[in-house]
């Protein structure tokens, strides 16, 4: 309740504040009093619909985000004691939403960035940068005031090479710095105002 409203609870079709509580729900059904609309703490969230304790699901946001290697649908049935299907659907979730909040935020503030590269040494390969059987990727993570990590953005490359592409933009200044990046930038203006006109054709 206290994170979903903090400030109390709000309609989330009117915005309403006024509800009344469904004492036989079981799910802590609200409804407001004003559109008669009734939610939920979980509707609209990953648990929607879920007759799952809220700990299972936690324990598996756990499992899915904090391990270095994410564990099959299999895995998560003998760590939370569940069913193929409820195991499965439960990754499939998990996997969707982290894969939707890639696009839903972006670096901000201070942002540090670094070469990395995934994988290990293939025996009889070579070792260092140059392992054929090693991925290279750009990080960058966005840090606070006290250079405390918030989010990470990891981003596979071909290779830490200096880039070399055309690209072409509109006349906007900004977009000049691509030039400071080998890069061979063409703006193309679109139109221009004409005389006696307030608009752009």
């Amino acid at each position: 309740m206290q994170c979903r409203w903090p400030t109390g609870f709000s309609c989330p079709a009117c915005g309403h504040s006024a509800h009344c509580l469904l004492p036989s729900n079981p799910r802590m059904t609200f409804q407001c009093s004003a559109g008669h609309r009734q939610t939920s703490l979980i509707a609209g969230s990953l648990f929607q619909e879920s007759n799952l304790p809220l700990t299972i699901w936690f324990l598996a946001i756990y499992l899915v985000s904090q391990a270095k290697t994410r564990p099959s649908a299999l895995a998560l049935k003998r760590h939370l004691g569940v069913s193929n299907p409820t195991a499965w659907l439960i990754h499939h979730k998990l996997m969707q939403a982290m894969a939707k909040r890639e696009d839903l935020y972006r670096l901000s503030g201070a942002v540090q960035i670094d070469d990395v590269f995934r994988g290990g040494e293939r025996r009889g390969g070579k070792a260092g940068r140059g392992s054929e059987n090693k991925i290279p990727f750009v990080a960058a993570v966005s840090v606070d005031d006290e250079g405390h990590p918030g989010r990470i953005k990891l981003t596979p490359v071909p290779g830490f090479t200096s880039p070399c592409c055309t690209v072409l933009s509109d006349g906007l200044a900004c977009f000049g710095c691509v030039s400071a990046a080998s890069c061979l930038h063409i703006p193309i203006v679109a139109g221009r105002r004409k005389p006696g006109t307030g608009g752009v054709r």
